[in-house]
């Protein structure tokens, strides 16, 4: 049976569920449709340019987003301070204004996450991101201890990043449904028969609330075998800077359109990851310098990332006008 595409993220101070798990009481936001995570704008000067921010995500909302995660990956976290990451959350608190939920990053260094956890539930975000800690490995207990000990550090709901190293087993995965706070698991991951597993594991001991969803770069590439193991819920990279091509394969996606979205992942979404995969860190750059293309002049990314080549610009500039053309026709 497949999951559900949306997901009631509670707010509030934690409970036992009727299962006997650790709940929330309070409000409820939904996760729904395309899940959007903007880039981080830059002035001239190289500070976080807050109006442009806040222009960018009004225009996704507007565009169709169904929530906005502010200053995660494509947002370039690893690059941001923790004061900008706090000033970034609340332009974005401010700019969706309740019409979609906002959350927000947290991650690295156990101290630094939850920090990052308090402010995001100051400046008012609907829930975090939890990242991978700061490049350790560590056994299953150590990666539970860890979300455990930041998801204490609010009343936020967590979604779990899984990538890097933070790797669940199904085990882990199942445990992980039980601390107070945790409602889902993002994978960036891409282990199709692990994630299966997983899926699997949870919904035994968590049912069907339980949130997940894909978070590959370029998640519409495998949009289809995430839904065949019951994840219908999706990032969308391309949206930030191609909401139309995006969202005109949500709706290919979700309605039964396979022929339509056939066509925009050999036309649009196959040349995307060909480029992408040219240059580590394009999945971020990239998006960045397709945003500055559609007339929001939000800077380049800061190092250790670099900004595209000439070249790669001119194969971007035409994938995306190729790629409006499909959605016009």
């Amino acid at each position: 049976m497949d999951a559900p595409d949306t997901l009631t993220a509670p707010r509030g101070n934690t409970r036992t569920d009727t299962a006997g798990r650790p709940a929330r009481e309070g409000g409820e936001r939904r996760l729904d449709g395309l899940l959007f995570f903007p880039v981080t704008p830059f002035a001239p000067g190289g500070e976080v340019d807050e109006d442009l921010l806040a222009r960018h995500i009004d225009d996704g909302v507007k565009a169709g987003a169904g929530a906005v995660f502010v200053a995660c990956g494509t947002g370039e976290f690893p690059a941001l301070s923790l004061e900008e990451i706090e000033a970034c959350t609340r332009v974005a608190v401010a700019a969706t204004a309740g019409r979609v939920p906002v959350y927000a990053a947290a991650g690295g260094p156990l101290p630094i996450a939850r920090s990052q956890a308090r402010c995001a539930e100051r400046v008012g975000a609907d829930g975090l991101l939890l990242l991978p800690p700061y490049l350790v490995s560590s056994p299953p207990q150590g990666l539970l201890r860890y979300v455990e000990e930041v998801a204490a550090a609010s009343a936020l709901p967590v979604i779990v990043y899984q990538r890097a190293n933070a790797v669940l087993t199904p085990h882990s995965a199942a445990e992980l449904t039980r601390l107070p706070g945790v409602i889902g698991i993002k994978d960036g991951l891409g282990d199709m028969e692990l994630m299966h597993r997983i899926v699997r594991a949870v919904r035994r001991e968590a049912g069907e609330d339980f949130l997940f969803f894909n978070g590959l770069p370029t998640a519409e590439m495998t949009m289809h075998a995430y839904r065949a193991m019951g994840v219908p819920l999706y990032s969308s990279a391309a949206f930030a800077f191609a909401p139309e091509v995006a969202l005109d394969f949500h709706r290919a996606f979700t309605g039964g359109d396979d022929a339509r979205a056939r066509l925009l992942l050999d036309e649009f979404f196959v040349p995307l990851v060909t480029l992408r995969n040219e240059v580590p860190g394009y999945a971020v750059s990239l998006v960045k310098a397709g945003v500055r293309m559609r007339g929001l002049p939000v800077g380049g990314v800061r190092a250790p990332l670099m900004d595209p080549t000439p070249a790669h610009l001119d194969r971007l500039e035409k994938l995306v006008d190729h790629g409006l053309r499909l959605v016009t026709a």
